[in-house]
């Protein structure tokens, strides 16, 4: 049992750390799709875009646990973590079905997904469909060479920007989770609406909208896998970004702590460092260990997806301890910072907002643990 990186881990999480804080040191949030995608280019000059993705589409090849590191950098180098969940989003969510389950048309839209020009965004969640994806009423009907797609997904991230959509819709009613196929939709087909950026409280450079599929004809060489293999596919897709996507915010976990021990360090109070109390070393403490039980549970599940072995119940753990962790420390944060923490401008109230999705998105922390209890035989 090996805990420690090789050299070449190492290598690759100096290397993407620095790159990263090159390219974006004095990069500010932003709402202007232009300004978003010209960071997307950054992102993608570095390797981002396509750290998993197979070296023929122009990715790097990289397993779970080396993606998860990539990111882990990311999320380290870079405050804007809208920005940073949007691309790795487009990654795990999008790019690794197309790549994997998608027929040789669907992969020619590998190499620009890779390159970043193509932005891909996943739409999946329904108003009455966000947890239980049996309640998809998204409909695909065969008609010719395709289907025509009917429906609208009320949560797409990376919408107002993307230019193709992994896309989930029913073509058996009567099959249930069996009769939900997978799609990728380029954007420019007739019949794909966007809305406008949805406002959110954190995320904010990830700009997110509904999108609405109006009698879209999709061709049949977009179809990802089987009919009816929709439902295992987004659950494999799942296992990545539960998987690495979380490591990002590993990464703003431990930028996050070593801002708080400089802080705790340098100020003084009743004649004393404040790190001096055992009040405020003792929270310092609670953060690393937090920090560290979460890492420990994601690289092992990464770990094992790398072996071929995809444990539902080991990526639910390490889902929910990383998104758990991830808020305790950043109310941590806030306390150690008092109200400097709360004003805008020293980017430790912009961590909390950027933190709090973590429970919600890539399934709820109350699904994690029904797939964790079901693990134990309940």
């Amino acid at each position: 049992m090996e805990f420690d990186w090789s050299s070449n881990q190492r290598e690759l999480y100096a290397g993407m750390s620095a790159a990263v804080a090159e390219r974006f040191a004095d990069y500010e949030t932003s709402a202007d799709p232009e300004l978003v995608r010209l960071a997307w280019k950054d992102a993608a000059s570095i390797g981002l875009t396509g750290l998993c993705l197979p070296a023929e589409h122009g990715g790097a090849g990289l397993g779970a646990l080396d993606t998860a590191l990539g990111l882990e950098a990311f999320g380290h180098s870079c405050s804007d973590m809208g920005l940073v969940f949007g691309v790795a989003a487009h990654l795990l969510s999008c790019a690794v079905p197309v790549g994997e389950f998608g027929t040789d048309e669907a992969r020619e839209l590998l190499a620009g997904m890779a390159a970043g020009d193509l932005i891909a965004g996943n739409a999946m969640t329904e108003d009455e469909a966000g947890s239980d994806v049996g309640r998809i009423r998204t409909t695909a009907t065969p008609s010719g060479e395709g289907y025509l797609l009917n429906g609208e997904k009320s949560f797409v991230s990376n919408a107002p920007i993307a230019d193709v959509f992994v896309t989930y819709a029913v073509t058996d009613p009567t099959a249930g989770f069996l009769g939900i196929s997978a799609f990728v939709v380029p954007r420019e087909l007739a019949g794909v609406v966007v809305g406008p950026p949805l406002p959110k409280m954190g995320l904010n450079g990830c700009l997110a909208a509904r999108v609405r599929f109006e009698d879209c004809l999709v061709p049949a060489g977009y179809r990802l896998g089987a009919e009816g293999s929709g439902g295992a596919i987004f659950q494999h897709s799942m296992g990545w970004e539960r998987g690495c996507l979380f490591a990002a915010y590993l990464g703003l976990m431990e930028r996050q702590l070593t801002e708080c021990v400089d802080r705790v360090v340098g100020r003084r109070q009743f004649g004393r460092k404040i790190s001096g109390f055992q009040a405020v070393s003792h929270r310092i403490a609670r953060m690393r260990q937090r920090l560290e039980g979460a890492r420990l549970l994601l690289y092992r599940a990464c770990w094992l997806l790398d072996q071929g072995q995809p444990d539902v119940t080991a990526i639910a753990l390490a889902k929910t301890a990383v998104s758990e962790a991830a808020i305790a420390n950043s109310l941590d944060a806030m306390q150690l910072f008092g109200s400097a923490g709360y004003l805008a401008g020293t980017g430790i109230e912009e961590q909390l907002r950027d933190c709090l999705p973590t429970t919600i998105f890539s399934g709820t922390t109350e699904i994690q643990l029904e797939l964790i209890a079901r693990g134990e035989g309940l």
